[in-house]
């Protein structure tokens, strides 16, 4: 298995990878906005390869605004992260999050942070086993004005 950073030309997966993690989102949207954000200098996606199949990708960005529970900026972010569910709990996840980290760590970053969704047990459980902290819990609300 082989973790490469990703470009331009691996938008077409990287768009199909998302979708699965991210359904409700639609191909026209993500692909325009992995275009941008792969020519982002504070982002970066990460794909996990094994014999050139791409299974699994992360993607991580600077964030310079406050992150709950940080002290420091700008902060590495992990906006997400995605693997196959037949390549699962093979430590796929485990290593593109490392990549994620050791780009953070050359951005000048001393912290990492990440979200998940109040009933994602198993993004949780992944979290917590590679040293994160929970820092706070928060239900977001919204209205049409």
């Amino acid at each position: 298995m082989e973790i490469v950073k990703a470009t331009k030309k691996d938008l077409d997966v990287l768009v199909s990878l998302a979708l699965q993690l991210w359904p409700d989102n639609n191909n026209r949207e993500l692909t325009a906005e992995f275009s941008e954000t792969l020519l982002d200098e504070k982002a970066v996606f990460f794909l996990a390869k094994v014999d050139n199949e791409k299974i699994g990708f992360a993607q991580c960005q600077l964030r310079m605004d406050y992150v709950e529970g940080t002290e420091s900026s700008p902060v590495g972010y992990l906006e997400g992260i995605f693997v196959k569910e037949e390549n699962r709990r093979n430590g796929v996840a485990k290593l593109l999050l490392s990549a994620c980290e050791g780009w953070a760590k050359k951005q000048g970053c001393t912290e990492f942070a990440s979200d998940i969704e109040l009933d994602n047990s198993n993004s949780l459980q992944f979290h917590l086993r590679n040293g994160f902290k929970e820092a706070n819990r928060i239900i977001c609300l919204t209205k049409k004005l």
